[in-house]
């Protein structure tokens, strides 16, 4: 399946290249931030962007020709560096750490100014971008993972930015579908809950069905 890549990098060089990732990602994420609450004037602006177009220049020296994909290392670990919600080289996402417990999987993020719908509140949207993540994620630690096919967002209350906390786990396995339930909230208060069901796509049925299914961690 394209976009789905194995490699061998040894761990201390993939740890490096990790820190790496991240360390500019949260940079830009600053950036993001910053933007969307300055309030300097029209020469600082023009000055941000002269060094804002100087460092795109620097990183367009050396690019991918295409996405990020999915790639997994000889060690098992795995990488969605590219991806909106956990990647670690990608700067709109919130980010997202999760965390695997034996019968559900958990997250807690601070979502700030970026991330905002109505005044002060969390968009709609960025939480059923997290729930999807979670819940799809969490299917894939129990192993039995599977690409979105439907998800169910009941928002029950508004979400005020700040620190949020999700939390999902599998409801039930029926074949090639999986059930799984969570919710977010926000100071012990749920906010928004969903349902999403995860089908496991033909190709990946039979040899790559095996590594996705060993494949537990984000890397």
């Amino acid at each position: 399946m394209s976009g789905y890549i194995q490699e061998d990098i040894d761990p201390e060089e993939l740890a490096h290249r990790s820190e790496l990732a991240s360390s500019i990602a949260g940079s830009v994420r600053e950036l993001i931030d910053a933007t969307v609450r300055t309030e300097v004037g029209e020469a600082d602006i023009a000055e941000a962007r002269r060094l804002i177009e100087a460092a795109t220049e620097i990183l367009r020296k050396d690019q991918l020709p295409g996405a990020y994909g999915i790639r997994f290392n000889t060690d098992g670990t795995k990488r969605s560096w590219g991806n909106a919600v956990l990647g670690r080289r990608n700067p709109i996402a919130p980010p997202v750490e999760l965390h695997h417990e034996a019968e559900f999987s958990w997250t807690e993020v601070d979502l700030g100014a970026a991330y905002e719908g109505p005044a002060g509140l969390v968009h709609g949207g960025v939480l059923a971008l997290i729930l999807d993540q979670l819940l799809g994620s969490t299917a894939e630690f129990q192993g039995v993972p599977g690409m979105t096919g439907t998800l169910n967002v009941r928002y029950r209350s508004a979400t005020p930015l700040g620190r949020i906390r999700g939390e999902a786990r599998v409801d039930r396995v029926e074949g090639v579908k999986t059930f799984v339930t969570g919710t977010i909230t926000r100071d012990g208060k749920v906010s928004a809950e969903a349902e999403g069901i995860f089908i496991l796509p033909k190709w990946a049925r039979g040899e790559v069905s095996d590594v996705l299914r060993k494949s537990v961690g984000e890397g």
